[in-house]
Parts: structure tokens; C-alpha cells; sequence
């Protein structure tokens, strides 16, 4: 499957004795194309939502859409209910069979369903090609983002986490110009910007069928298989993910992320607002202002999360970026809307969450579950979050209505129960490989 595969203490003498510095060219490289490679995941996930949001004004005005459609749309794309349930079943099935070949064929499924769009005549293959976009998505990111923490040397697991978590930002920077350059086009605009993420998707395809399997989900297969029935190892059975450490786990990390995802996925109707308020702004500038947000988001990822993760204490650097995503959000609460305000807004938020609960998420759920548990667990709490931010998205516009400041109140109310949640469960695992932090588990369970 993935060629010789080291195990035990043969691994850890080959692998985890050397030193960063030590480690070969040539494998550091691989490291990091594996890495990306896997992480474009999270630039589909942002990129189709984005698309999809920027796309709906257009398919309303040709398709007479009723704001129920518009509603149910919203409640099955890939921002929510589908993607949901596709992380529930791929991360399943990426435990039983492996990394690779989930995350390899569902970009042809996530292909399949994007063409639906590129090609949509009626509303209804927009709900459906929406709906098949969200399964692949959400059956990509357990694969993904657990392939990145098994396969990253063990002194660069938030720094490898951190480059996914850019190519998630990088999605809606591309698809927000594309939509700009497009806009004369209309419609046709945004048929282009869907066929990018569908040739992307083919392309992936073929680029990832050149990648190895997880030597560590292969070595916990072959241990299972080989071993007694007192492996280090768990058995893959669902039921073992429901014992009170694991529950304990996945109640902090769902908790933590979906609170933040509540007001993530909120903002998108507070934004334009914010927008429109400040002064009469263009769609250029709407725009370049978005765009400005992801790229600060990006900057902080790449100077903060992936410089020092690795090395300090995580649950203070958590504690941080919760604090000013806080004040950020309280300034909208407590002050009238300026241009000044908003600018400060949008930068403080921007540096929060670049180095805040998204990025601690996807590392966290990828080190505080066993090897055959883990793309299972994070399946199970991606579906879980974004379920309830499918069911949630219903509410906004009845929230929208009771006024700008309440809003703003509820979202800042939704960030600081997501730091304290994040403070409180933090583990300390900076440094540690995953055998470790499964050691320490197995000893505290």
C-alpha cells in the first residue's frame, strides 16, 4: 500500500531521534507537498461557500428563487448541514480504509457536484449540486486534516496545520477577485469561478494518487490485525470514541469551535452592513476590504501560529487571540458605527481568528484522539458544528431585525464563551509527537 513501513522503535529511531535540522531535503520537501497537497481541502471548503455566497444574488434574479429556497440552500450547502454529514461519513470511512483513498476519489465526487453548478438551469440543480459539493467537503477535511498531523515531523505539526489554514483563507481571497474580474458577465461569472474549483478538483485527484498512505494509520492497521488484544492500539469500533475521555475531549473541542463558528458564520450578514453604514461603498470596495480581512487572517497565520505554536504555551497563545477577536466584536457592541471603528474592527478580528480556534481545531482534533479513532472523532464534531450552524442560519435574519447592536452583543456573547471553553481544555501538547500524547492519555485514562 505504502511501501516498507516502520514501526515501534524502529520508526522513532529512524524519525522521531533526528532533529529538524537533521531531517533530509529531499523528505522535508515531500513533507510540505504532502502538506499542501492535503491542506487544498480547506481551499475547496472556503472557496465553494464563498462562491456560493457571492453567486446567490445572481441565481435569485434569474431563477425567481423564494427566500424558503434561499433559506434551504444556505441550510445544505457546504457551509452547513451537507458538509456535516460528509465529514461524518468519510471521516468513518477514512479510519476503515485509509487516508488516501477517501480524500483521493471524493475531489472527483466534489467535481461531479460543482458541474451541477457550472452548468445549472433551474433551481433545483443549484440545491443539488450544492448539496453533493457539501458531501465531498465535508468527507475531505477528516482525511485532509488528519493526514497533515500523522504525516508532519513531530516539532512541526501546528506549523504544517497552520499552511492548511492558509489555503483556506487563500479560497475566498481567489474566488472574491475572480468574482470581481467576472462581474460584467453575470451569471456567466460565476459559472467560470465554479468550473475553477471543479478542474482544481480533477487536477487534486491526479496529483494525490502519486502520495503514500499514512505510515501511522498503516502501522495501527497492522498492529490491530497482528497484534494481541492488548495493543496500545484501540480496536476501530464507533462505540470505543464513546468512553469518558474521548467524550470529554470532543465536548471541549465542539464547544470551543462551534461557539466561534456561530459568529463566524454570522458575520457574513453583518459584514456587508458594516459596509453600508460607514458610507455608500462599491462592490469594488466591498471587496477590497474582504479581501484586505483574509490576507491580514493570513499574515497573522503565518507570523504568529505557524512561528510559534510549536514552542510556546497554546493555551495562552489560544487565550490571546479569544481576547482580541473579544474586544473587537465588543467595539460594535458598545460604540456607534464609525469608519474609524470599523476599521478596527476588521483588523482586530482578521489577527484574532488568524491564529485563533480554526487553526487550534483542526491541530487539537488531530492529537487528542488514538490513530483509528481520529479521522472518526473530527468526522463526528465537524458534523456536529456544522449541523447546528445549519439550523442557526434560520435565525439570523429574525436576529438581524431586532437590531444591530443586540446582534453584535449575541456575537460577542458567542466568542467569549468559545475562549473560555478553549482556555479551559487546552492540552499541552507542543513538541510532543502523537505517540506521546496517546501514551499520556493511555495513563491518565
Amino acid at each position: 500500500m505504502a511501501g516498507p513501513v516502520l514501526t515501534g522503535n524502529a520508526a522513532k529511531g529512524e524519525a522521531g531521534m533526528t532533529t529538524l535540522a537533521q531531517r533530509p531535503t529531499v523528505q522535508q520537501s515531500a513533507d510540505w507537498k504532502n502538506t499542501i497537497l492535503a491542506g487544498l481541502a480547506n481551499y475547496i471548503d472556503a472557496g465553494s461557500i464563498v462562491a456560493g455566497a457571492a453567486a446567490l444574488a445572481l441565481w435569485m434574479e434569474a431563477y425567481r428563487m423564494s427566500n424558503n429556497l434561499v433559506g434551504l440552500i444556505a441550510a445544505l450547502g457546504p457551509n452547513a448541514i451537507s458538509a456535516g454529514v460528509g465529514a461524518l461519513i468519510g471521516g468513518r470511512l477514512c479510519d476503515l480504509f485509509g487516508r488516501k483513498r477517501i480524500y483521493q476519489y471524493d475531489m472527483l465526487f466534489y467535481a461531479f457536484g460543482m458541474m451541477w453548478l457550472v452548468f445549472a438551469m433551474n433551481v433545483w440543480m443549484v440545491v443539488i449540486g450544492f448539496f453533493l459539493v457539501g458531501l465531498a467537503v465535508g468527507a475531505d477535511i477528516p482525511a485532509s486534516w488528519s493526514l497533515i498531523a500523522e504525516m508532519a515531523p513531530d516539532k512541526q505539526r501546528g506549523k504544517h496545520s497552520g499552511v492548511a489554514q492558509i489555503l483556506w483563507y487563500m479560497g475566498p481571497v481567489v474566488v472574491l477577485l475572480m468574482f470581481l474580474v467576472l462581474t460584467p458577465l453575470g451569471l456567466l461569472g460565476a459559472r467560470i469561478v465554479f468550473a475553477h474549483l471543479a478542474v482544481l478538483a480533477i487536477a487534486l485527484t491526479f496529483l494525490r494518487s502519486k502520495m503514500h498512505e499514512s505510515p501511522r494509520w498503516v502501522e495501527a492497521q497492522w498492529a490491530v490485525a497482528t497484534g494481541p488484544d492488548t495493543a496500545a492500539e484501540p480496536k476501530v469500533r464507533v462505540r470505543d470514541l464513546f468512553t469518558r475521555q474521548h467524550i470529554r475531549s470532543m465536548a471541549f473541542l465542539v464547544g470551543m469551535y462551534m461557539f466561534w463558528n456561530l459568529w463566524a458564520g454570522t458575520n457574513g450578514f453583518f459584514f456587508p452592513y458594516i459596509l453600508r453604514t460607514v458610507g455608500d461603498q462599491s462592490q469594488a470596495t466591498a471587496v477590497a476590504v474582504q479581501t484586505l480581512s483574509f490576507l491580514i487572517g493570513m499574515l497573522s497565520i503565518a507570523f504568529i501560529f505557524m512561528r510559534v505554536s510549536d514552542r510556546v504555551n497554546q493555551r495562552k497563545l489560544f487565550l490571546v487571540s479569544a481576547i482580541i477577536q473579544v474586544v473587537g466584536m465588543a467595539l460594535l457592541a458598545i460604540f456607534p458605527l464609525t469608519l474609524p471603528l470599523a476599521i478596527i474592527h476588521v483588523l482586530l478580528m482578521a489577527i484574532g481568528q488568524g491564529f485563533g480556534a480554526q487553526c487550534f481545531f483542526q491541530l487539537w482534533s488531530s492529537e487528542l484522539f488514538p490513530t483509528l479513532l481520529r479521522s472518526t472523532a473530527q468526522g463526528v464534531m465537524f458534523a456536529v458544528v456544522r449541523i447546528v450552524l445549519g439550523f442557526w442560519s434560520f435565525f439570523v435574519p429574525v436576529l438581524t431585525a431586532t437590531g444591530f447592536h443586540t446582534l453584535a452583543w449575541i456575537l460577542t456573547g458567542f466568542l467569549v464563551l468559545s475562549g473560555i471553553i478553549g482556555y479551559w481544555g487546552a492540552p499541552r501538547n507542543e513538541g510532543k509527537s502523537l505517540e506521546e500524547i496517546e501514551a499520556e492519555r493511555i495513563a491518565l485514562a
